[in-house]
């Protein structure tokens, strides 16, 4: 009997040894994995497109800004929105007019890059509803006609026509790099579809703030932008 206490008895203390060190050994592992996790950073960034800045600089006839911002929803998708004002000068051949008008931008970007230790750049696409509301001037144009005896002359008559409005769809697709913490530059490309807009009477809208020119043989318009924007963290996950 007392043989098999005294077994009993080491074996227990065996037993409580073998938890001991197996627990030790766990919390050595839980700590070396804890070491090598990295937080991300989630808050909104917010900043411009400097296109447009440089286009008002250096293109005749434009002038316009744009504010963008996005918010961290999840390790890969992101809210993000575009609001942005825009005046176009046109003097063509045959016409000339000035649209002037605001518009926003709402979607999501999808970041497919997947970041080293610590990092936070991106290579993303998203997909964006736009919406404008603007106005155009009506300067002067050239009076078409087929008689040759008269020949074509131009109408200086200004008419101003507003509350049009317009919207489309986009698909952008871009590059955004932190250069210094929480500072980043993006390039990017967009394909826009136009959904529709208000055209003035015997007037078709050449320019459309937010979405660009306009096409008479195509819903579809190109855009891009050079941007800078600055992250304001929140919280980490």
């Amino acid at each position: 009997m007392k043989t098999t206490r005294t077994l009993l008895f080491c074996i227990s203390v065996f037993c409580v040894s073998l938890v001991t060190v197996a627990q030790e050994e766990t919390e050595k592992n839980e700590a070396v994995i804890d070491s090598s996790v990295t937080n991300n950073k989630y808050g909104i960034r917010v900043g411009t497109d400097l296109s447009k800045f440089a286009r008002t600089a250096f293109e005749k006839g434009y002038s316009g800004f744009e504010v963008i911002g996005d918010f961290r929803v999840s390790d890969k998708f992101y809210a993000a929105a575009e609001l942005g004002n825009e005046k176009k000068e046109r003097f063509e051949p045959n016409l000339n007019s000035i649209t002037t008008g605001s518009y926003a931008k709402l979607g999501f970007d999808y970041n497919a890059y997947n970041n080293w230790i610590g990092m936070e750049n991106a290579i993303f696409a998203g997909l964006r509803y736009g919406f404008s509301t603007f106005k155009q001037e009506l300067l002067s144009y050239q009076v078409y006609t087929t008689n040759q005896a008269f020949p074509q002359t131009f109408k200086e008559s200004p008419r101003e026509y507003k509350g049009l409005t317009g919207h489309w769809v986009e698909l952008i697709v871009g590059i955004k790099t932190e250069i210094l913490n929480n500072l980043y530059l993006s390039v990017n490309l967009q394909l826009k579809r136009k959904l529709g807009e208000d055209e003035p009477d015997n007037f078709g809208n050449l320019y459309i703030p937010g979405f660009n020119r306009t096409y008479d043989f195509s819903e579809f318009g190109v855009g891009y932008g050079y941007t800078i924007s600055y992250l304001i963290p929140i919280f980490k996950k």
